[in-house]
């Protein structure tokens, strides 16, 4: 049903607001309904949809489409194009940028030294942890026991940890360098 939409966001951000689904009884109240039943069938709707599931205690918990957000179509960055309000397709974030949910982590950036790899201060950027680098990777090593977010090079047969700044000198490790992970991925969230 169309109404479901709007449903579900209700029920979104009360998650994002409590970090848990409520109860039929509030869910009841939160969207108008009149009794539990019609509770009953929205919830059903949305579990066949894949947004909510129920834990072994009967509770509602968030779907495998919960978190998923709805792509619109595209924007120019350049000149205006007309404006449309047509959706082709849904992305969760956590699918998109996180194949291994285990070996994944994130990583608050700081520093200017890859900006012009796009990478500012205070963005988060999404690691997959691995001892291994291919050369061009941006990664997160350990060298001379401190962390760096740097692409990884090699220069005389010595590998090097090359900045997005020339500002910034290429890192020639004097001891160890530790392969932390691999940048998957970025985002940034304006204020």
């Amino acid at each position: 049903m169309e109404q479901d939409v709007n449903y579900l966001a209700k029920l979104q951000d009360y998650y994002a607001d409590n970090s848990v689904l409520p109860p039929y009884s509030t869910v009841m109240m939160l969207l108008g309904f009149k009794s539990k039943s019609a509770v009953a069938a929205l919830v059903a709707r949305l579990k066949l949809a894949g947004f909510l599931e129920s834990t072994p205690e009967k509770r509602l918990k968030p779907g495998k489409r919960f978190f998923e957000r709805p792509i619109f179509d595209s924007v120019r960055a350049g000149f205006p194009s007309p404006a449309g309000d047509v959706r082709h397709d849904t992305l969760s974030i956590d699918e998109y940028l996180v194949n291994q949910p285990s070996s994944t982590v994130l990583v608050n950036v700081k520093g200017d030294s890859m900006i012009d790899a796009g990478i500012m201060p205070g963005d988060t950027v999404v690691v997959e942890k691995r001892n291994m680098a291919n050369i061009g990777d941006m990664v997160i090593a350990i060298v001379d026991n401190e962390f760096t977010l740097k692409t990884l090079g090699r220069d005389k047969g010595a590998f090097v940890l090359i900045p997005a700044n020339k500002a910034y000198p290429v890192i020639r490790p004097k001891g160890d360098l530790e392969i932390f992970g691999i940048v998957v991925g970025q985002f940034r969230k304006y204020k």
